[in-house]
């Protein structure tokens, strides 16, 4: 997961520009791909809850992946920002998508209550998707107006600022059962690594 610090960096420069004027003379080149992670990963039956961590990891890494992909901003005009940032507005709602649906088939964790940190997640997750896909429907409606582009802009670097400041993992680092199950947990371990 420290590997989206940088994905992030360079997505809220690329705003940035954007925010700036809309005139910047070659388009922003996407932030570099980062390693990719596993679908999914195999946990042996007799351990339950690293089972179920694994689980809870292969879902978040829906919107870990879409992150480390998101497309380009080319904030070259104002066309072209409005464009580009609903693209990469709608790659990160089709990850939250992804993510919200493994999080909500996986259930509730083997760990007597201990479902609040999945609950929290999914709730954010929501919350977020709901206003990537206001910026995006509000960029989308903005085409041409270089005012109301540079409105919906900033609330799309909004969310984006959201999404970085979600601890993903939270789900499991809460409940002491559930952080040890993550230990144990291939899927875990590799979005945990650091970038590189």
């Amino acid at each position: 997961m420290r590997q989206r610090s940088t994905v992030f960096a360079a997505l809220t420069t690329t705003i940035a520009l954007g925010l700036a004027g809309c005139a910047q003379p070659s388009p922003v080149q996407s932030p570099p791909r980062e390693q990719e992670l596993p679908a999914t990963t195999v946990v042996p039956q007799a351990d339950p809850a690293a089972r179920w961590a694994g689980g809870y990891c292969d879902a978040v890494t829906h919107l870990v992946r879409a992150l480390a992909s998101l497309p380009a901003v080319d904030p070259s005009t104002p066309q072209k920002a409005s464009r580009t940032s609903s693209d990469l507005l709608s790659s990160v709602v089709g990850g939250l998508d992804q993510s919200l649906s493994g999080l909500n088939a996986l259930g509730a964790p083997p760990v007597p209550s201990a479902d609040g940190g999945r609950k929290d997640v999914i709730g954010q997750f929501a919350e977020i998707r709901a206003a990537a896909e206001n910026a995006r429907r509000r960029i989308d409606a903005a085409r041409g107006n270089a005012t109301a582009t540079k409105e919906a802009l900033g609330q799309a670097k909004a969310t984006l600022d959201r999404i970085d400041a979600l601890d993903y993992l939270k789900g499991l680092k809460d409940v002491p059962a559930l952080a040890a199950a993550e230990q144990r947990a291939p899927a875990c371990r590799q979005l945990d690594q650091p970038a590189g």
